[in-house]
C-alpha cells in the first residue's frame, strides 16, 4: 500500500528547526557521510555503496508493520534534518519525506529519489519500484557518483563497492531470466501489485484485473466485477500461485487466501519493506524469486 502521510509531520518539523535539533548540518568535508533511507530496502544500497565512510539509518524498517498506517515523528524529522544525502522512493509512496525536507532545508542536503533516477513521471501506476531489477543498480550509481563529490578522495572506494553490488544485482536479474525460460507466461494472482515489477522480469502472466490490484493498494473498495474475475481465477484454479502483501490484510485478503488453500494453490507471501534477519536487499530479492520458484515447482507455500 502507499504510505500515508498527515500534516503532523510537517508540525513536528518545523519545531524540530525552531528549538535547534537541526542546526548541526553535515558537510562535503565530514569524516563520515551521514545518510537515511525512507525504506530499509534503499539503507541496504546505501550501506553497500557508502560502506565505512558513510553512517546510514532507516526510516521504515518493520516488516511487521502496515505501512499504510505509517505516521513520521519528531524522531524522523531530526534524521533527515541532520543528512546529507536522503533516499526515497517517489511516486507518492514516502511523501512524507519531501514534507520534512520542505520542512527542515539544508542546502547542503542530496535526495535522491527512484523515481526520479528512473525518470518516471507521476502518473506511473505502480509505486513499489524496488522489485524491478532495474531500479536498485540506478540508485547505487547515483549514489557512488554523490559519496564521490562529498569524498573525491574515496571516490575509488565507492566506484569498487559499486562494481560489487551491481555483480550481486545481476545474479538475482540472471535467475529471474532463467525462471522466465524455464517456466514462461507461468499464470498467478495477487492482491497488491507488490511484487509485480519481479513478476514482470520473471516472464510471469498476472491475471488479477489491475483495478482491483489498485483498490486494494489504496486501500478502497474494489469493483464487484473485478472480484468476481479474481474469484473465478481461484476457485476454476486458472493461475499456478497467489501472492498477497505480508504487512497488510484484511478480509478480502483473508477470503482469497482462503480461496487458494481450498482449491491447492500455493500461496507466497511478500513484503514490502525488507525482512530484518540478516537480508541485503540483494539477498530479499532473491528469497522472493526462491518461494515463486518452490511454488511453481514443488507447490509449497511460504505461509
Amino acid at each position: 500500500m502507499i504510505i500515508s502521510t498527515t500534516s503532523l509531520v510537517v508540525a513536528l518539523a518545523v519545531a524540530l528547526v525552531a528549538s535547534g535539533c537541526a542546526e548541526e548540518q553535515p558537510t562535503a568535508g565530514a569524516a563520515t557521510i551521514v545518510a537515511v533511507g525512507a525504506e530499509n530496502q534503499y539503507t541496504s544500497v546505501i550501506e553497500q555503496i557508502g560502506g565505512e565512510y558513510v553512517s546510514a539509518t532507516s526510516v521504515m524498517s518493520n516488516p511487521n508493520t502496515d505501512p499504510h498506517t505509517f505516521e513520521a515523528s519528531a524522531q524522523v524529522a531530526a534524521q533527515v534534518s541532520r543528512a546529507s544525502v536522503v533516499v526515497q522512493n517517489g511516486l507518492g509512496y514516502d511523501s512524507f519525506m519531501s514534507k520534512i525536507e520542505a520542512a527542515t532545508p539544508n542546502a547542503n542536503r542530496v535526495v535522491i529519489s527512484a523515481q526520479n533516477v528512473l525518470g518516471l513521471p507521476d502518473s506511473t501506476a505502480n509505486p513499489h519500484l524496488w522489485y524491478s531489477p532495474k531500479t536498485m543498480p540506478a540508485v547505487a550509481a547515483q549514489l557512488s557518483a554523490e559519496f564521490s563529490k562529498l569524498q573525491p578522495e574515496h571516490a575509488g572506494y565507492f566506484k569498487k563497492n559499486l562494481a560489487t553490488f551491481d555483480a550481486a544485482v545481476a545474479k538475482w536479474s540472471d535467475a529471474l531470466a532463467a525462471f522466465s525460460a524455464g517456466h514462461p507466461d507461468t499464470p498467478v494472482a495477487t492482491t497488491e501489485p507488490v511484487a509485480d515489477y519481479m513478476l514482470e522480469a520473471a516472464g510471469a502472466k498476472v491475471l488479477t484485473p489491475w483495478a482491483l490490484q489498485a483498490a486494494i493498494m489504496n486501500d478502497t473498495d474494489p469493483a464487484p466485477q473485478d472480484v468476481s474475475t479474481q474469484d473465478k481465477l481461484l476457485s476454476n484454479n486458472k493461475v499456478d500461485v497467489f501472492l498477497y502483501n505480508r504487512q497488510v490484510t484484511d478480509s478480502i485478503t483473508a477470503t482469497y487466501l482462503q480461496l487458494a488453500r481450498e482449491h491447492h494453490i500455493p500461496v507466497v507471501g511478500v513484503y514490502e519493506t525488507m525482512p530484518t534477519d540478516g537480508y541485503t536487499y540483494q539477498s530479499w530479492m532473491q528469497a522472493e524469486l526462491d518461494a515463486l520458484t518452490k511454488a511453481v515447482t514443488q507447490q509449497k507455500s511460504t505461509v
